[in-house]
Order: C-alpha cells, then sequence, then structure tokens
C-alpha cells in the first residue's frame, strides 16, 4: 500500500516556468465537458420535450431505479427528519447557522448615483426560482443542501426546489438525510432524479401533459459529475448557472513548520471523495515531504476507503518541491485549486498573497474539513483550474442588478448634444431622433 499511496515529485527548484507552463506541467483529473456535453445532449432534448416523462425514463435507464414519481411526498420529507439522529440535526442546524451569517454579510446594499444632474440606481434583487442540485452518487451529502439553500434563501429568493438521485435502497426516494436537511432548512419542493436530467428538469421544467408539473427555475446551482456539468453547459442562456464542478482538489503549501501528519491527513481527507481527486503538495521542505510519505503509507492502509484514496494520490497527484514560499505561491495560483491550505509560518500573511483559488484555509488549525462542513463558508467551489476567473457559490448567484435610470428634463438636455454625436458615429438617427423629440435643437 505504500508504494500505491505515494506521491509522485515534481522538482521545480531552480526552475522559472511560466504560468501557462505551470498548468501544463501540474497533474489534475481530465474534465472533458465538451464530450460528455456531445453525450447527454440528446438527453437534454428529450426532456425538453417530454418533461418528467424523459427524466423519469433517463432515471431508470441510468440509475437503475424508477420512482413512483419524482415529486417527493411531503410525508416522506418529515418523516425523514422525524427519524434524523439527534446529533445529526444539532450539527446541520449549526452549520446552516454559520452559513447564515457568512452569506448574509455577502448581500449588497442598493446604490444610488448622481451623474450629469440625472441618478443611476443599482439594485440588488433575487431571481424568482432556484433550482439546487445536491448529488448522492458514492456518498450523501446533506452539507450540499446546507451550501446551496442557504445562500439561495439569504438572497431572498421565494422558490427553491431541490433535485437529489433516487435510491433503491429507499424506495427510490433520494437519501433520507438530504431529505431531513431540506426539510430542517425549510425546502419543501424536493425531486427524486439526478444527474444531467435533473438539471435540464429544473431548466427547462415539464407540464402535466408530459408527465408531471415542474415549474422551471431561473438558477441552477450544485456540485455534480463532469455530466452535470456538461448538462449546465447545455442549458445555460435557459436558466443561470454556477460554475462547472469537477472532481474535488487539494493544494496545500507548506514549509518546515507544518505538521507531517496533519498535511498527509488533509491529502487524505480530499481524496477519500472520488477515485479521480487531485491533490498537489506544494512545499520548499524535502524533509516535510518524505515525512508526509511515510504518513501517506499508515494513514491509507488505514483508511475505510483505502482504494479509493490510493488510486486518487498515485493518480492525477503530486508532490511540487520549490526553491521558497513565494515559488510556492506562484505554483498555487498556476493551479489554482478548489481548496487552498496554507500551512507556513506567517500562514495569514502567505494566503493574503494568493490570487487563485476557490477557498483558502490559512494555517494548521484551519483544515478543509472545516469549510466542508462547520467554517460558515461555502465549499461549492470552483475546480479545474476555473478559479482563475471565477469564485465559490454565493447569493450573488442568485441575484442580479437592476439599473434604474432617472433623469429629468435639464439634465436630458445637458446629456443631447454628446447623444447626437454617438448616435450619428454608430448610424442610428432613430436613437437621436428619441432624444430629439424631447429636447429639440
Amino acid at each position: 500500500m505504500a508504494a500505491r499511496s505515494a506521491l509522485s515529485r515534481i522538482d521545480l527548484r531552480g526552475r522559472q516556468l511560466t504560468a501557462g507552463e505551470l498548468r501544463r506541467l501540474l497533474p489534475r483529473a481530465p474534465l472533458d465537458v465538451t464530450t460528455a456535453a456531445r453525450i447527454v445532449r440528446p438527453l437534454i432534448d428529450d426532456v425538453r420535450e417530454r418533461g418528467a416523462t424523459a427524466a423519469l425514463a433517463a432515471t431508470a435507464r441510468l440509475d437503475g431505479v424508477r420512482p413512483d414519481r419524482l415529486r417527493v411526498p411531503a410525508a416522506a420529507l418529515r418523516a425523514a427528519l422525524a427519524g434524523l439522529d439527534p446529533a445529526l440535526r444539532a450539527a446541520l442546524e449549526e452549520s446552516a447557522r454559520r452559513a447564515r451569517l457568512v452569506h448574509r454579510a455577502q448581500l449588497r446594499d442598493d446604490v444610488r448615483v448622481e451623474v450629469g444632474g440625472g441618478t443611476v440606481t443599482q439594485r440588488w434583487l433575487p431571481v424568482g426560482r432556484a433550482g439546487l442540485y445536491v448529488p448522492g452518487g458514492l456518498v450523501p451529502y446533506p452539507s450540499s443542501v446546507v451550501m446551496n439553500a442557504v445562500p439561495a434563501q439569504e438572497a431572498g429568493v421565494s422558490e427553491v426546489a431541490v433535485a437529489s438521485p433516487p435510491q433503491r435502497e429507499y424506495g427510490g426516494l433520494p437519501h433520507p438525510v438530504v431529505l431531513a436537511a431540506c426539510q430542517l432548512l425549510g425546502v419543501t419542493e424536493v425531486y427524486a432524479v439526478g444527474g444531467a436530467q435533473a438539471i435540464a428538469l429544473l431548466a427547462y421544467g415539464s407540464t402535466a401533459a408530459q408527465g408531471e408539473a415542474v415549474e422551471p427555475v431561473d438558477v441552477v446551482t450544485g456540485p455534480g459529475n463532469v455530466y452535470v456539468a456538461a448538462a449546465k453547459r447545455l442549458v445555460r442562456g435557459v436558466a443561470g448557472t454556477d460554475g462547472e464542478a469537477g472532481p474535488t482538489e487539494i493544494a496545500i503549501l507548506a514549509d518546515d513548520s507544518a505538521d507531517s501528519a496533519h498535511v498527509a491527513a488533509d491529502l487524505i481527507s480530499q481524496a477519500e471523495h472520488d477515485a479521480l481527486a487531485a491533490c498537489l503538495l506544494i512545499t520548499d521542505s524535502e524533509p516535510l515531504l518524505d515525512k508526509v510519505q511515510g504518513e501517506l503509507a499508515a494513514q491509507v492502509a488505514a483508511a475505510r476507503h483505502r482504494d479509493r484514496i490510493a488510486a486518487a494520490l498515485a493518480g492525477q497527484s503530486a508532490a511540487v518541491l520549490v526553491g521558497d514560499v513565494s515559488a510556492g505561491i506562484r505554483v498555487a495560483d498556476a493551479w489554482a485549486a478548489e481548496h487552498l491550505e496554507v500551512i507556513t509560518r506567517d500562514a495569514d500573511a502567505v494566503a493574503a498573497r494568493v490570487r487563485n483559488a476557490g477557498a483558502v484555509f490559512a494555517g494548521p488549525w484551519s483544515p478543509v474539513t472545516l469549510g466542508d462542513y462547520l467554517a460558515g463558508s461555502n465549499h461549492v467551489l470552483p475546480t479545474g483550474g476555473t478559479a482563475r476567473f471565477t469564485g465559490g457559490l454565493s447569493v450573488q448567484a442568485f441575484q442580479k442588478m437592476v439599473q434604474v435610470v432617472s433623469y429629468g428634463q435639464q439634465a436630458l438636455a445637458g446629456a443631447a448634444a454628446s447623444i447626437d454625436a454617438l448616435g450619428a458615429a454608430e448610424n442610428l438617427p432613430a436613437h437621436v431622433a428619441a432624444v430629439r423629440a424631447r429636447i429639440p435643437r
């Protein structure tokens, strides 16, 4: 097991590589969304045309289970919450409480700006209806209910619907802990459907004539596999979407002050998600790297999901040796991890220099697991290097800016001559005429 769990080494000491060269060199699980989109497009089109009937057929074909109906009965939601372990309920309540504190602080105030005698007011308004996807592949994710529902609710969304895959062992319903989390948070519209068909159903909706009535949503969010990511790409424009989340990732930037047992445990914590999880240790300390390799051998051997973990560590994962912490930051920024831990001296100061990461965890007492469940931050984060240009799920995913323009006659008159010139330059005389009908020359 020691050999299988060892990280391959990439020695960058003394090498000066560009960000592009680093991205090409560093390992990462492939996420071929374009190919996946070609595969799922017929399914998406079928759900658009036949609604719930097509979604049920796809679920039976792909998941091997066909629910009696897609909408989860209210009684099943209530029963799931009633049967929830009290300790788990308390943990979910605390997770939601902390998440609400953080996400409520993300709300933006309307801004009114005076311009040329008139005003432009930027208003932030919630979408009317949101669809939240909660995966249910290898393990159930009640925490993902919290991470999707809380920002939607804090944004002011009035209607929230959740889709999660049906489970054969639970009579074609989503996992009971997912249902319990929905009920706990007041989300009572839940559908037993997963994968690309769930994204299509949320985006396009369904009529009673198509098997079951489902109102289309304005925004779809939530993590999933490559086919879920592809489905989001295909429905974008019909509904808003968040990022295209792929297999989970962790990078750890560490110096010789880091505890090797902690570093190994944190790498393993993300590797247990998926054999395609990517783990990158970035360090300027070769002795630390050697100790981490030894810890990985011991800890992986004792892990419940050891085969999955070993596959991830031996696959698209590596240890990168750098000359110093500044070089390590350049590597971390190039890789743009979903999760980045900074376990160095002056960790807060080092973390403040990082530009590209979905979430940064500063210091030895801020493991990624804390962010997965209880930090208050959101765990729906960009993967595949997309943290270079996008961020994690927030209330802004469920809001839109509406600009309100209010000019009086005098203010419009002050703008008229410039509009004359701009309209003439663009050969749009009717634009000019719309102003001159009000403000004659």
